[in-house]
């Protein structure tokens, strides 16, 4: 069975161009088989269109899975390509079950971390990519932060690695509201339109 998400936008704004749109197809099954489910936008709850998913082909675009509906949990960036078996890629137990679609951006970055919840204690502004918070900045936590301009990843240790949160324009207060309790970010890099 074929599912197809719906979207406001004409079909033929969708196809024209593919990379600034993106396309993810979920499969029930590893290596693509079983039922499946095309997505081109943010789907907060996969349940209502397959069970389970074992299996992602990106054709388009980069996209934010998470293991938890309404953009909860452990995420994972998916980039241009085919997850055969990402459970065992990314070492998750449970399957996707929201998504995100991250839209191309060209513009400047910049970023204010905080050391505390609610925008408290040591406060730097960034602009470029950090493998190292407490290298760079001698912070040893970030809990809170001010999106300005740009999508960013943040990793919860050093050099880029570990799990990670996408983080787009906005006010992000406390980091465990948000489903991160317990995770430390010590890392953050620019989503670059260069990853589509």
């Amino acid at each position: 069975m074929h599912y197809r998400s719906k979207s406001n936008h004409s079909s033929t704004a969708n196809m024209s161009n593919m990379s600034m749109r993106g396309k993810i197809i979920f499969y029930e099954e590893r290596n693509f088989q079983g039922r499946s489910y095309e997505c081109m936008s943010d789907c907060s709850d996969m349940s209502s269109y397959m069970s389970r998913c074992h299996s992602c082909r990106v054709e388009g675009g980069c996209f934010m899975v998470y293991d938890r509906p309404n953009y909860m949990g452990n995420q994972y960036l998916m980039r241009r390509g085919e997850y055969a078996d990402y459970m065992s890629m990314m070492g998750w137990n449970d399957c996707i079950r929201s998504c995100r679609m991250i839209p191309m951006y060209r513009g400047s970055y910049r970023m204010r971390i905080y050391e505390r919840d609610n925008f408290g204690g040591q406060m730097y502004e960034m602009m470029d990519d950090c493998d190292s918070v407490m290298d760079r900045y001698h912070m040893s936590n970030c809990m809170s932060c001010h999106v300005m301009d740009g999508h960013w990843l943040m990793y919860e240790q050093p050099h880029y690695r570990g799990r990670m949160m996408y983080l787009r324009p906005g006010e992000y207060r406390n980091f465990m509201n948000m489903g991160m309790s317990g995770m430390r970010f010590m890392s953050m890099r620019r989503i670059m339109d260069s990853w589509y």
